[in-house]
């Protein structure tokens, strides 16, 4: 069994709070628009992680991370990146493999609105866990916190903090 905690949308913040709850996750996901790589170098220093880069991303962060993270844990085929849309409105660069091969989770960032939601269609388990950073329009920053237990994804959580 994995705990799992996942965030997106840094944008070069993280806070102790933040980092509370990566000791207490097995590992740490990154959905993207991480800003400055102090945040995932904080982050490492911890948990095992990983990331994908988004549009607000440097050169920097683009070479160490990919656009696309698809990937087993347990027995769950996850696919994470960060502008991928949701269910019936995918990006159109993906949107051709999401539907001939999903993933059982797909996960992305980029729209700081926190949405998690079965498509129909695929099976698949969207998850976006809005955004954590102090930037952006959000009212609450967010992130997800959930276990995969071989074929199992169970006790989801959200978790809020203040603007």
């Amino acid at each position: 069994m994995k705990k799992i905690l996942l965030l997106s949308d840094t944008h070069s913040y993280i806070d102790d709070k933040i980092l509370k709850h990566v000791k207490n996750a097995d590992e740490v996901w990154h959905a993207g628009d991480i800003g400055d790589l102090s945040v995932t170098d904080a982050i490492k220093e911890l948990k095992p992680l990983r990331a994908v880069y988004g549009n607000i991303d440097s050169t920097e962060a683009r070479m160490e991370f990919p656009l696309h993270d698809r990937f087993m844990c347990e027995k769950i085929d996850v696919w994470i990146t960060h502008i991928g849309g949701y269910p019936g409105r995918y990006n159109p660069s993906i949107r051709q493999e999401i539907y001939s091969n999903p993933p059982k989770i797909f996960i992305c960032g980029h729209s700081h609105i926190l949405k998690v939601m079965p498509d129909k269609t695929t099976g698949l388990l969207h998850m976006n866990p809005g955004a954590v950073g102090r930037h952006g329009f959000q009212k609450v920053r967010t992130m997800l916190r959930f276990e995969i237990d071989g074929e199992k994804i169970q006790n989801l959580e959200v978790i809020e903090f203040d603007k």
